[in-house]
């Protein structure tokens, strides 16, 4: 794969990407996972090349490149495996006694086409070039153009010859998926508003996300952009779990905000705790915890260069103070840990405050009882997650908090941190703008796939050309919804 690929061999990947959806479009579940499962196959085979590309384009541990590894062949098989279930399958049949006559009505979903993704920086597998978004488009049947991202361009050509390989092997056909890469804005521009694309996926910044949303908008024929945009994931933390447990909170808080060199999208940048007898030795555990932990290199000197120039616009605030800060001589490409504090007043006052910073920073805001609190959460902006620290006799006083939360984040955690993110059915990743562009959809586990389905109904049609899905012997065995009922039966008429 070239540094850059020409406008023309983007025209020419999307003409054949939409040509091998029409083909797969007619492939039944069973079929895509089959072949999502032999691109796993390719990917898990890959050998050390990979981790060690990674590393030296990334600078992220060989430990966490091969978690990242394993989650990301995960991530095709489950969704593999969900292929059924999300197509939601729905039978109604016909009623010739009914007045008027009931037809006979069958619902199934298919892929919306061709699916731009965007990969991103700090999840140079997961969430990248053979990442969540590529895996659930190709599930939902869709061609997928991936546009690498310029930080870790060998690591995703090695990713996107795996992918392509694993599809040659299933006997899916050409330009099924490509990768395409690109220095500047103009490739993805061009991908965004080429008629054949019908949607996008989006990891990365909130100028970037919301660029692409608003161009796709401006089509001819406006698609959909499902972008992750970013989250500071506000944590609140209350008395009575300050008061009993200050240093174990102190301790995780550190772990999490500090994770990755915080390169994360749910990285808790706001800790909101209680002006309380307990707090002084919270924060002086904070402080230590935070001081014992080394600096390091950022995945690239963009994003290195970014932190510290955010970082340093909020400690430039008057109300701002720092608390603890790892200080020593380091080269630019690192990000050291930093937390400040400031007071919930100066919070309201100043909205830069609660800015996203992309890094190991954190900033601590002291409220002085729970309708202060309630009231400067209002102005939060959406978020993907929001973290509760209580003890459980406080759950129940705290409703009017939990109430407020569920409507600014799509994950709202009890007693825990929010920088891991379980591939499974019940998570929602994502949530209300700016967060994403889209909250009614996750971009981590199987229901992502839903993004890039649309749903067709059949009426009055013979059953021979009806879908596999939808055919009243059920020959692929999958659950159904038929007259109201979920079942796997076939169905006699």
């Amino acid at each position: 794969m070239n540094n850059k690929t020409s406008l023309n061999a983007i025209d020419h990947a999307v003409t054949q990407a939409r040509n091998a959806y029409l083909s797969f479009k007619r492939w039944n579940v069973r079929q895509r996972a089959a072949l999502m499962h032999q691109v796993a196959d390719e990917i898990e085979a890959l050998g050390p090349e990979l981790i060690t590309t990674a590393r030296a384009e990334t600078h992220l541990p060989e430990a966490r490149l091969t978690g990242e590894k394993a989650r990301t062949v995960f991530q095709w098989r489950s969704y593999a495996d969900a292929l059924a279930l999300v197509l939601d399958a729905r039978i109604d049949t016909a009623d010739s006694m009914r007045t008027p006559p009931k037809p006979d009505l069958r619902k199934t979903s298919q892929g919306l086409g061709v699916v731009a993704v965007f990969g991103a920086s700090n999840f140079p597998f997961a969430f990248s070039t053979a990442g969540g978004d590529t895996a659930s488009a190709i599930a939902a049947g869709c061609a997928v153009i991936a546009k690498t991202h310029p930080g870790h361009p060998e690591t995703s050509a090695i990713m996107a010859a795996a992918i392509t390989e694993g599809i040659r092997k299933a006997g899916g056909p050409e330009g099924l998926f490509a990768a395409v890469a690109s220095e500047g804005p103009e490739g993805g521009q061009y991908l965004v508003v080429h008629p054949a694309v019908k949607a996008v996926a989006f990891t990365g910044s909130f100028s970037g996300g919301k660029a692409l949303s608003d161009l796709a908008a401006k089509r001819p024929e406006p698609i959909p952009v499902f972008a992750e945009m970013g989250s500071v994931n506000p944590v609140f933390l209350l008395p009575g779990m300050l008061e009993n447990a200050a240093a174990d909170v102190a301790k995780q808080y550190a772990a999490s905000l500090t994770l990755g060199v915080g390169q994360f999208c749910t990285n808790p940048g706001l800790l909101f705790a209680p002006d309380h007898p307990s707090l002084p030795a919270f924060l002086e555990a904070l402080r230590a915890e935070i001081s014992g932990i080394p600096a390091a290199p950022m995945l690239h000197g963009g994003i290195a260069v970014a932190y510290h120039r955010n970082k340093t616009a909020i400690l430039a605030h008057e109300d701002v103070s720092v608390l603890a800060e790892v200080v020593e001589q380091l080269p630019d490409s690192h990000g050291n840990p930093v937390v400040a504090t400031t007071t919930a007043r100066a919070f309201a006052a100043n909205p830069g405050l609660s800015h996203e910073v992309f890094g190991p920073f954190g900033l601590v805001i002291t409220y002085k009882h729970a309708e202060e609190l309630l009231s400067i959460i209002q102005q939060l902006d959406g978020q993907l997650t929001a973290t509760l620290l209580a003890k459980p006799e406080e759950l129940e006083a705290a409703q009017a908090l939990v109430d407020v939360l569920t409507e600014k984040c799509g994950r709202l955690l009890l007693n825990g941190f929010p920088t891991g993110v379980e591939v499974c059915y019940a998570m929602q990743h994502g949530g209300p703008f700016p967060a994403t562009t889209d909250s009614r959809f996750t971009s981590v586990g199987p229901d992502a796939i839903k993004r890039f389905l649309r749903p067709v109904s059949y009426q009055n049609w013979p059953d021979e050309l009806l879908p596999d899905e939808l055919k009243n012997a059920n020959p692929l065995g999958v659950w159904r919804t038929v007259n109201g009922i979920l079942n796997n039966a076939a169905v006699s008429v």
